[in-house]
């Protein structure tokens, strides 16, 4: 069976901020000259926004140069941040940092607190009434070239194939869209980002990138537990001083309460379950009488990017482009990313746009990179480059070190830190063998403020359709026996946040890998942090995977 094909000017792969950003700025750039550029673009969730998954406290410095009337346009930021409060937690205390200690940087007054899930359903609102076709439930699975080697669009993956292989009566091959010129903007740990640097060698000379597990729930609490536009971030317990990582909650909306935790992924102890940090930061008695009394609504976990400006990859190359945190242009210290995605992706388009008007079409946009470079995106990052390798120091230490060089970049003395330090080994070399490390026992959950994993999954209303190819895929199967579950003692049955994996006994009296696809969230965590890097992530049939409401 031949597949169908679809010519655009443009193909955005990838429905979150930046790819929408772009779309919309490809459309007003093309209104405003007066031409006709077709813009196409694939989200692989349900609907845009079923897998965006933030805080999020958002700084509309991108959104107000895209839109500048977004207010009066309703878009859903309706919580100015009211109050910044920054704790340091012991097991049974919590310290608060005078405000006027923490960098401006740090300073959350002018931002607001959303549903970063419900601001792309509005922007894909705005898309579509611009003219972009936004096609929902169709993941991009294969990048196509040309006979130069150029990009020349993507393909989405076929559906109707059973877990065997074998075609069901439903079958149907998906479809080529070709374009002069492919935008991708698939989030973090893109699988076809991943693949086009490798391809384009686009990481040659750039450190690793970072990552990080944030966790999140929503909770609905009682009103005199509500401080609308409170924004509280924490450091410290229940992590070890060896394992960065912090918490937020933001109180927002309809007596709702945004309560997250980021665990750095190049922790050392195997034995550490970031889920269960997660449900342990929620009993420290300076955060646990927000819940009582309250409903948690929804569950999700997605990684991030933490490399920062020394992570960034090359971002052109012929016949496209990374856009967005598939490039990796999160603020580590700040929690934020979206503000820097849609302003890259709006970046991107404006290049991609001069090409077409210049007639030109497969090859490389280098003046896209070039103006990032340019942008306040680049400046946002370089003031905060040495947060995260300085927390190689140590949790206390390291926060000590990238405070005091977002001081002096925030007074203008930036050029006394002149200097930008390394991140060192990628976060899957981390993990140091089971018998060195000190075991964690962890508590049972009590299901009023702590949940176990499987009711978490479902209140994340993931999905897939079960008689499909495993989307998670093992490059050697004898691995996670032989030398996970030997030397780690199985950390993949701890680290994912959706109790995909587990170590079961088999018919010969050991034990085999058991893979539960279905409950996976797409957070990416075991494509990361698989100590041999043997576990790799693939995009399942289109709209599976996790339908986050008002995340």
């Amino acid at each position: 069976m031949t597949r169908e094909v679809m010519e655009y000017d443009v193909v955005i792969v990838g429905g979150g901020p930046a790819g929408l950003a772009a779309a919309i700025r490809l459309k007003q750039l093309a209104d405003a000259h007066g031409r006709d550029v077709s813009v196409c673009l694939l989200e692989k969730g349900s609907e845009v926004g079923a897998h965006t998954l933030s805080g999020a406290v958002i700084d509309p410095k991108a959104l107000n140069e895209l839109l500048p009337d977004w207010q009066a346009q309703g878009a859903p930021l309706a919580t100015p941040v009211a109050e910044d409060r920054f704790l340091m937690l012991t097991a049974d205390r919590a310290w608060r940092a005078p405000n006027w200690l923490l960098p401006p940087l740090m300073d959350n007054h002018g931002n607001f607190i959303a549903s970063l899930g419900n601001v792309c359903r509005w922007l894909a609102q705005r898309a579509e009434g611009a003219g972009v076709e936004i096609y929902p439930g169709f993941p991009a699975t294969e990048v196509l070239h040309d006979e130069r080697g150029a990009v020349r669009g993507v393909a989405t993956g076929d559906v109707g194939i059973a877990r065997d292989g074998t075609h069901k009566p439903e079958h149907q091959r998906g479809m080529e869209l070709h374009a002069k010129y492919t935008l991708f903007a698939e989030g973090c740990r893109g699988s076809l980002s991943q693949e086009l640097m490798r391809k384009f060698n686009l990481r040659d000379g750039v450190e690793p990138q970072k990552y990080g597990l944030g966790i999140k729930e929503l909770w609905q609490v009682a009103p005199d537990r509500f401080h609308p536009g409170l924004v509280v971030h924490s450091q410290g317990w229940p992590l070890a001083g060896s394992t960065g990582g912090g918490s937020f909650l933001y109180h927002y909306d309809d007596h709702l309460v945004s309560v997250g935790f980021v665990i750095h992924l190049n922790y050392d102890n195997p034995h550490l379950s970031p889920y269960d940090e997660f449900q342990r930061f929620k009993t420290h008695p300076a955060i646990r009488p927000t819940f009582e009394g309250g409903k948690r609504l929804a569950y999700g976990a997605r990684a991030i990017n933490e490399g920062g400006l020394q992570s960034v990859p090359n971002l052109a190359f012929p016949g496209g482009v990374l856009i967005g945190c598939a490039a990796g242009f999160v603020n580590l210290p700040r929690i934020k990313g979206s503000h820097n995605a849609m302003k890259t992706g709006m970046l991107a388009a404006e290049s991609a746009f001069a090409a077409l008007a210049a007639g030109r079409a497969h090859d490389e946009l280098v003046d896209y990179p070039e103006a990032w470079r340019r942008s306040w995106v680049y400046e946002d990052l370089y003031k905060v480059r040495n947060v995260k390798p300085g927390l190689k120091f140590g949790a206390w230490l390291g926060s000590l070190h990238g405070g005091a060089h977002m001081w002096l970049n925030d007074l203008g003395l930036g050029t006394l830190v002149g200097w930008t330090l390394r991140h060192g080994a990628p976060d899957h070399e981390s993990l140091k063998p089971a018998a060195q490390m000190p075991h964690i026992d962890y508590p049972k959950h009590d299901g009023v403020v702590t949940f176990d994993r499987l009711s978490s999954v479902f209140l994340s209303n993931t999905n897939h359709e079960e008689n499909q190819p495993v989307h998670l895929q093992l490059r050697d199967a004898s691995v996670p026996v032989a030398v996970n579950l030997a030397l780690y003692d199985g950390p993949e049955a701890r680290y994912c946040p959706a109790g995909v994996y587990e170590f079961v006994s088999d018919e010969g009296g050991g034990q085999r890998l058991q893979i539960n696809a279905p409950n996976c969230v797409h957070c990416k965590t075991c494509d990361i942090k698989d100590p041999k890097q043997n576990i790799r992530w693939v995009p399942p049939e289109g709209g599976g995977g996790p339908n986050y409401t008002g995340m």
